[in-house]
């Protein structure tokens, strides 16, 4: 161990030193880690140090210097982007295990009495694990067609400036050390809308303080020894999660190794473990041919995973958020390690993404994503993540979040008497929706074969519940009651009936209350009143929602040949020629404004400042009113 670099990273064009422990001299390669090219050799050096002139036209990569028996990691940082995406390489953790077991010297073993709590930069030995964890990823990404930018995680602490450059960055392998400075840098990165992809495990589990010019990591692993604990708790070096630091590493990444697992004794259980697709109807998944319940990505969970806590509704996961989890999150597909508690740590791998401010967040939860990249399933996911999360789209996106109550639908089979259902709602059946309403957080269904289904409003791809009958067109339900008629779910029958029913998931009494205008499609409730929209999408009618009995609408404008109609906000939205249109609620002509693609959708909800659509099919979807990432 001879040879060791005076930084984890620096810029094209720049210089870099090395300090050579063995004053002897000797040829030193420099070769390129992905691609194993060599970039340099035969450099001669004798004496106690080596500076290194990069060239402008380096490409920024992560490179290694060698000398003799030695390996000196470091990153080149491109001067001027080259790339919308941004890798980290994880120079933190790999200082973490460097020279494990040496009493004073190493993190590791994390228990034992004579670990170090403080451990320095200016030392050769520190690099990739035995397993390699990042590199399988590093040296996939130029072959498969991407042009990506480096940075070592140190250039996170404090890297705001850095990371507002870039569209994407991506987390790799092994990435567990983690600076407050460093989080408070990529968390601020996603709120301004930059996304994130992780392919590591055990991420983010430990915090470190820095110190000497960013040369020294400091690790108590013990808020009772730490000297921080007295003057600033929120810095002491415990696992993110724990006190006094309680800042769950889970409200940033989706997911936690307090809920993942640990395979530390029998490296062969690992090769046999793969996940299960829960949510393949996801974009993530396309173009790999899974279906739910399928197995995949054999041998890609590693000795370490971060997982959500879930819940499970009908056989469908569901992230609690008890641990820290974001309401956002959705899970896409999940793995049971709880056997691995005879190896290490039992506990659960899970796969899935969030939001995080304007920004979106996917999280592969295991340490050797990167590692298994010829599986098909694993590269073409992959692909679909970097390509999604590094490219602004061009027009606002309809993300999935589930089927519709039935599939394939057929686009307005005629409606058959009113059967009573109880269980729920299963795929394969003919059925059209017909109308769609969001009340109470809960979404509900007029279906074409006389059936009203729910299911929460959630991005998971969540069953439908059929809970009573119903031949209404069109459904409406007011934001709230002022006064007048209750708030609740408002039908239109074929024959203009309107009838009320309390929105709860289970069979209610329909009353009739109003007439709707001859020819109703559509209708919305909104600002103390329901507008409705008569055939052909010509007109546009309003009554005030207390004078239900009075029948007395009264034309307020165009349709603008809307065939779905729902509202929030104090708008009105709808569906016309696969468009979104919105006009506010003056009872005159007010206009109607543009909102971009419908996406194929048909019918129309509107809740806490989404659009929901159901498409023939069979797809339910939504869409943010602001633009996506």
């Amino acid at each position: 161990m001879s040879l060791y670099a005076e930084a984890t990273s620096c810029a094209q064009g720049e210089e870099l030193r090395f300090r050579l422990l063995d004053a002897g001299g000797g040829p030193i390669v420099v070769e390129d880690v992905p691609s194993g090219g060599v970039v340099m050799e035969d450099v001669s050096s004798g004496g106690p140090s080596w500076t290194l002139k990069v060239g402008d036209d380096w490409p920024s990569s992560l490179y290694r210097a060698i000398y003799r028996d030695t390996s000196a990691y470091f990153v080149v940082r491109s001067s001027v982007p080259a790339s919308p995406i941004l890798v980290s390489v994880p120079f933190p953790t790999w200082e973490a295990y460097n020279r494990p077991g040496v009493p004073g010297e190493g993190l590791y073993q994390s228990e034992q009495p004579d670990r170090a709590v403080k451990v320095t930069f200016d030392r050769p030995g520190a690099g990739p694990q035995i397993e390699e964890w990042e590199l399988g990823l590093l040296r996939w990404l130029g072959p498969a067609g991407y042009t990506v930018d480096y940075c070592s995680g140190l250039d996170l602490h404090g890297g705001l400036d850095l990371l507002s450059r870039y569209r994407l960055l991506v987390i790799n392998g092994h990435d567990e050390y983690w600076s407050w400075e460093m989080r408070d840098a990529v968390e601020a990165f996603a709120r301004r809308g930059g996304n994130i992809a992780i392919f590591s495990g055990n991420t983010c589990w430990w915090q470190v303080r820095f110190e000497d010019d960013l040369r020294t990591m400091v690790c108590y692993r013990d808020a009772t020894a730490d000297p921080m604990a007295a003057t600033d708790p929120g810095r002491v070096t415990v696992e993110w999660p724990s006190d006094p630091v309680n800042r769950p590493e889970n409200t940033l990444t989706g997911l936690s190794f307090r809920n993942g697992a640990g395979c530390w004794v029998d490296s062969r259980v690992m090769s046999q473990e793969s996940y299960t697709a829960r949510f393949a109807g996801h974009w993530v998944f396309e173009g790999t041919g899974l279906a739910d319940g399928d197995p995949f990505g054999t041998g890609a969970i590693g000795y370490e995973t971060d997982a959500a806590d879930l819940e499970w509704v009908a056989g469908v996961p569901r992230a609690t958020g008890r641990d820290g989890t974001p309401p956002s999150f959705v899970v896409l597909a999940t793995a049971d390690l709880s056997h691995w508690r005879r190896y290490g740590k039992g506990g659960a791998a899970t796969m899935g993404l969030h939001r995080l401010g304007a920004g979106t967040v996917f999280n592969a939860g295991t340490i050797n994503w990167g590692n298994t990249l010829d599986d098909p399933a694993l590269a073409t996911i992959t692909r679909n993540v970097l390509n999604r999360l590094s490219h602004p789209p061009t027009t606002p996106t309809w993300d999935p979040i589930g089927p519709t109550p039935r599939s394939p639908l057929d686009p307005a089979p005629p409606l058959p008497p009113p059967t009573p259902r109880s269980a729920a709602v299963e795929p394969g059946d003919a059925v059209a929706v017909r109308a769609l309403v969001c009340c109470e957080n809960r979404l509900y269904a007029a279906c074409s074969d006389g059936s009203l289904a729910v299911r929460d409003v959630c991005g998971q791809n969540l069953p439908w519940q059929t809970i009573d009958e119903t031949d209404a067109i069109a459904l409406a339900a007011p934001r709230e009651a002022h006064g007048g008629p209750p708030a609740g779910l408002y039908g239109v029958a074929p024959d203009g009936t309107i009838r009320y029913r309390d929105p709860v998931p289970a069979r209610q009494p329909w009353r009739d209350v109003s007439r709707a205008p001859e020819g109703t499609i559509a209708l919305a409730a909104v600002d103390e009143g329901l507008f409705a929209v008569t055939s052909g999408g010509d007109e546009l009618w309003h009554l005030p929602i207390r004078q239900l009995g009075t029948h007395d609408w009264k034309i307020v404008g165009p349709a603008a040949g809307a065939v779905s109609l729902t509202a929030m906000n104090g708008r009105l939205f709808a569906i016309s020629a696969d468009r979104i249109l919105v006009r506010t609620v003056e009872r005159h002509d007010a206009g109607w404004s543009d909102l971009g693609p419908a996406g194929g959708h048909t019918v129309l909800a509107a809740t806490a400042g989404r659009l929901i659509g159901a498409a023939p099919d069979g797809a339910l979807r939504w869409r943010s009113l602001t633009q996506p990432s």
